[in-house]
């Protein structure tokens, strides 16, 4: 069995609704593909801190575990790795996102997720988005 991976990501929905998604840039895997924000749980680290931790670093706002709804989760097998990665919806939080890492950035509704390539672990969990907005 390959070994498993804990990565989480957020949905941070805007006061119109929308969600944002980050591109990959170049030079990562999975380049030019859209995501939700969110990254790897570090050793130790609960999901919801390690969300907040990304959040800060790759965009620049601050929120706090009370904000974080989990919503749904996405398990993938890549060929090296098994993918395991909650999902959780962020309606409150300070600040204004930002690029920080390099990547794009774009608001977008639920239901156009789908007209921007993801990755295959992000894919289901396009359709609770849907249903929730």
């Amino acid at each position: 069995m390959s070994r498993l991976l804990l990565v989480v990501a957020c949905a941070l929905v805007d006061p119109d609704n929308r969600i944002l998604i980050a591109q990959r840039p170049e030079g990562k895997a999975l380049a030019g593909l859209w995501e939700f924000p969110g990254g790897k749980v570090d050793p130790g680290e609960s999901p919801e801190d390690a969300l907040i931790r990304e959040l800060r670093e790759e965009l620049g706002v601050e929120t706090k575990t009370a904000c974080l709804a989990p919503l749904t989760f996405a398990s993938h097998a890549y060929p090296d790795f098994h993918l395991l990665m909650p999902l959780y919806v962020c309606r409150r939080w300070t600040g204004i996102p930002e690029s920080r890492e390099g990547q794009a950035l774009k608001w977008v509704r639920a239901k156009a997720l789908r007209d921007y390539p993801m990755p295959p672990a992000d894919e289901p969990l396009i359709a609770p988005l849907i249903d929730l907005l």
